[in-house]
């Protein structure tokens, strides 16, 4: 899995012209999935995510996690980001799980979030042509593959 980590002071999905996800103060996640991702993954990269201290304290030092700061999370799937840019100009999606096989990590991955977070996590939809307006804070985007661990 990676995930694509924003820290924002709102964002939102928007499909179909309607506001489907809105949160301020919080994170915005694009999850991509490959077929050889697995709960171990979830279980990892989600308490990665909950525990990264990114967000400010009082000394203006990001020392403060998702749950300190009460902040809120929106996740969309993100096929893209299993993108294969080696050869030719043509970005390949092979190594991106197919839709029987990602949906239900995608969906395991936020209930996940939503058991450590202690609420609700909002969403985009899968497979949909979705809008995403973000106010990135900081800004502070970063990059973790459960793969590599980093």
């Amino acid at each position: 899995m990676k995930a694509v980590i924003q820290r924002v002071t709102k964002a939102s999905v928007i499909v179909d012209g309607k506001i489907i996800s809105s949160i301020k103060n919080g994170l915005l996640i694009l999850l991509g999935i490959t077929n050889d991702d697995n709960i171990t993954d979830i279980e990892w990269l989600s308490k990665k995510i909950i525990n990264l201290r990114i967000f400010n304290d009082n000394n203006a030092i990001m020392n403060k996690s998702i749950i300190d700061i009460d902040g809120n999370i929106i996740v969309v799937s993100q096929f893209t980001l299993m993108a294969s840019t080696k050869k030719g100009n043509r970005p390949s999606y092979i190594k991106a799980a197919k839709p029987d096989i990602a949906i239900p990590l995608y969906e395991q991955f936020i209930s996940q979030l939503e058991k450590e977070l202690g609420k609700k996590v909002g969403t985009g939809i899968f497979g949909a042509d979705m809008k995403i307006e973000i106010l990135n804070d900081g800004p502070v985007t970063i990059l973790i593959d459960s793969l590599k661990r980093e």
